[in-house]
């Protein structure tokens, strides 16, 4: 998210060193990742510069790549974690472009398997992601307020305020707000 016209965001600034990180640890050039994770060069080149902010499709494409979740891609730009996190401190990361804000609410930390996420969707935001970030990822989304629609493995399933919808993610997903006001959603990830 940019703070202003004239520079990037902090979290942007980390996120774009980290994935520059990870590009030269795999030793892989811009155009094999370009290959590999059907991003453009410019545009990755961009996001390692923090010149864009990434949007949520943008990360999950490289998450996919790394085989890492969002959540865990987005933790390790931030500091050590704690066991507890208050939740004025819980890391928010917002997609402008798609009107998708994320919220980490479990405290972060790579050797467990389990996380949640508060996620909102803006009025009419529709996102779609072209595969998963993790092959096989869990996910159990219950919708805490509004109407989400989900798409998974070519069903749709209509979620209202209330409902819990547990899938396991083999292939691409759709999730668009369903209701005028938007939708605010808890996702419990569990890496398999």
């Amino acid at each position: 998210m940019r703070t202003d016209g004239d520079g990037a965001d902090p979290v942007d600034t980390r996120l774009g060193i980290r994935l520059a990180e990870l590009r030269a640890e795999h030793g892989w050039s811009l155009g094999e990742l370009a290959e590999r994770s059907g991003v453009s060069r410019s545009t990755l080149s961009r996001a390692e510069r923090a010149e864009i902010s990434p949007t949520a499709s943008l990360l999950n494409r490289l998450c996919a790549v790394y085989g890492r979740t969002m959540s865990q891609l987005l933790s390790e730009v931030e500091a050590e974690p704690s066991p507890v996190v208050r939740a004025t401190d819980q890391p928010r990361w917002q997609d402008q472009a798609s009107g998708f804000v994320r919220r980490s609410v479990s405290p972060p930390h790579s050797a467990l398997r389990g996380e949640l996420v508060e996620a909102r969707l803006s009025p009419g935001a529709d996102i779609a992601y072209d595969r998963p970030p993790v092959t096989g990822l869990e996910q159990h989304i219950w919708v805490l307020e509004g109407a989400l629609d989900v798409t998974a493995q070519d069903t749709e399933h209509h979620l209202g305020t209330g409902d819990c919808l547990r899938m396991r993610v083999w292939g691409p997903t759709r999730f668009r707000s369903a209701a005028p006001e938007g939708v605010r959603y808890l996702l419990a990830v569990v890496r398999p």
